[in-house]
């Protein structure tokens, strides 16, 4: 092919110097029909191919390949056949005969003109898309896996990211209430993909049965819902590349912080900041779009909405509700009851009828046991053989004030001196831990070693009175028991030969 340059000097000697065909062919050393067509183009035209390419021996087993691509489009990305394997199947099963570079290129003609094209969109104000991603996080020295839920707004790009430790129900609806509070408002309609946490099932003619969470969380807000076709993120395309920015630009390197609260207020800060940004054909930054975004939202409700996660379980003799493979402690007067489990993001909540009976921090491990040892302290009242060895009480650090309070009960009293130490400790049922130790160190200064003492004293510290105790009643130590001695101890004494 001839460079351009030689095309404008062929050209110009002929247009416009007048010089011939005949002597512009002696002048360049070119042919004259090569001539002929430098004057019909401008610049060189390149390869034109005037027929169809012939693929004699290829002919025969394009029906097959064909099939073989078509039936591709209904397998899973990673086991669809490469133009390697095709030629493979096509040379040992139908005995072709051809090379590898005809069928290469024809399967590439084909993939090319199967591929799918999009229509661009436009997006009204007021309009959401939202969507779940992940990401490798520190959370307090510990390397784990963020699922953060990123709601965008298309028409002005402004978007909310809060990330959770896991995909959760109540992580989806605790990321809605927040991600409507960051906005001020509520959306008109949502778009999401076919998560289980929306849907329930896809019935036969494409309509979505919710689940009853997202039912209600939709009937809090009162947003319309739309939903992706199956496999077609391209129908919420706007939040799927911001999942991607978020990943790049908000958790790049690897964030490190020492709670989830502190992360996600690093992220919300980040969207914050994201407002400044001006897009690609957009005059207006992020944020004065957003203004209109605002303009056409439904307005938040009174409160948010219950984002837990709730079931019906039963207590089992140990104590234990059972949720998500870990085991949470109630107190042991409801055991064998029917009790309501509500998980949050943090906290797993325990109600029975209209009271709540228990509240412990949400685990995200398996299999784990968490207790609160005021929950079994009754229990241990009247079964205090198994004091040292409760599974509770393992861990529970306690002052030196009550640990010392403890041995001088069983000194004083026995194996009832453990029961009373079971009562003082029952006294953080309903006391300050800071109230019960200063009460059980000043009972042992005054050596009033006893259940009713210590309680007598948490009572004054908290009404701010002086104690009135009758200190004789309270010996350190037991008091000595001195019998009289009796005549007949003597003559026992004789009777056995004694001098």
């Amino acid at each position: 092919m001839y460079r351009v340059e030689l095309y404008a000097q062929v050209r110009r000697s002929v247009i416009v110097e007048g010089l011939s065909e005949r002597e512009a062919v002696k002048r360049f050393g070119l042919a004259r029909e090569t001539v002929r067509k430098m004057l019909r183009y401008r610049i060189p035209p390149g390869y034109r191919r005037s027929k169809p390419v012939k693929r004699p021996k290829l002919e025969a087993f394009t029906g097959i390949i064909d099939q073989i691509l078509n039936d591709d489009r209904e397998r899973p990305r990673k086991q669809r056949h490469t133009a390697q394997r095709i030629f493979d199947r096509l040379r040992d099963e139908y005995g072709f005969t051809g090379g590898y570079t005809i069928v290469k290129d024809y399967v590439r003609e084909k993939k090319l003109g199967g591929q799918e094209m999009f229509v661009p969109l436009t997006h009204p104000p007021g309009d959401a898309q939202a969507d779940f991603g992940e990401a490798v996080v520190v959370i307090n020295g510990v390397q784990c896996k963020a699922h953060f839920l990123v709601v965008d707004l298309p028409h002005s790009d402004e978007a909310f990211v809060k990330a959770f430790p896991g995909e959760t129900t109540e992580a989806f609806c605790e990321g809605h209430n927040a991600a409507f509070r960051y906005f001020g408002g509520v959306p008109r309609s949502i778009v999401y993909d076919n998560t289980k946490l929306a849907v329930a099932r896809i019935l036969g003619d494409g309509t979505r049965q919710r689940t009853r969470v997202f039912s209600e969380l939709q009937s809090h807000y009162l947003f319309a819902d739309r939903f992706g076709r199956p496999g077609k993120g391209n129908d919420k395309g706007k939040v799927e590349g911001l999942v991607g920015y978020a990943r790049r630009n908000f958790m790049v390197p690897i964030p490190r912080f020492s709670s989830w609260e502190a992360f996600n207020e690093h992220l919300e800060a980040k969207c914050r900041k994201n407002r400044e940004r001006s897009l690609r054909r957009h005059s207006e930054t992020i944020g004065e779009r957003f203004d209109r975004d605002r303009q056409a939202f439904l307005p938040l409700p009174a409160v948010p909405y219950e984002a837990c996660d709730k079931r019906t379980t039963r207590v089992t003799s140990l104590s234990l509700v059972r949720y998500r493979t870990n085991d949470y402690s109630v107190p042991t007067r409801y055991g064998h009851r029917e009790v309501l489990l509500k998980a949050y993001v943090d906290e797993v909540v325990i109600c029975c009828g209209s009271e709540e009976i228990a509240r412990h921090q949400r685990s995200y491990q398996r299999e784990e046991l968490i207790f609160d040892p005021l929950h079994y302290l009754a229990l241990l009242e009247r079964k205090t053989n198994a004091l040292d060895q409760a599974a509770p009480l393992v861990g529970w650090q306690l002052p030196e004030e009550l640990v010392r309070l403890r041995r001088l009960l069983e000194v004083r009293l026995g194996k009832a001196g453990k029961r009373e130490y079971v009562q003082v400790l029952r006294l953080l049922e309903d006391f300050p831990l800071t109230d019960v130790t200063a009460a059980a160190r000043q009972a042992v200064e005054l050596g009033t070693i006893g259940f009713d003492a210590v309680k007598h004293l948490v009572l004054c510290r908290i009404e701010q009175r002086p104690p009135r105790l009758d200190l004789t009643q309270y010996p350190h130590l037991p008091t000595a028991q001195v019998e009289q001695t009796s005549t007949t101890d003597y003559l026992a004494l004789l009777a056995q030969g004694v001098d």
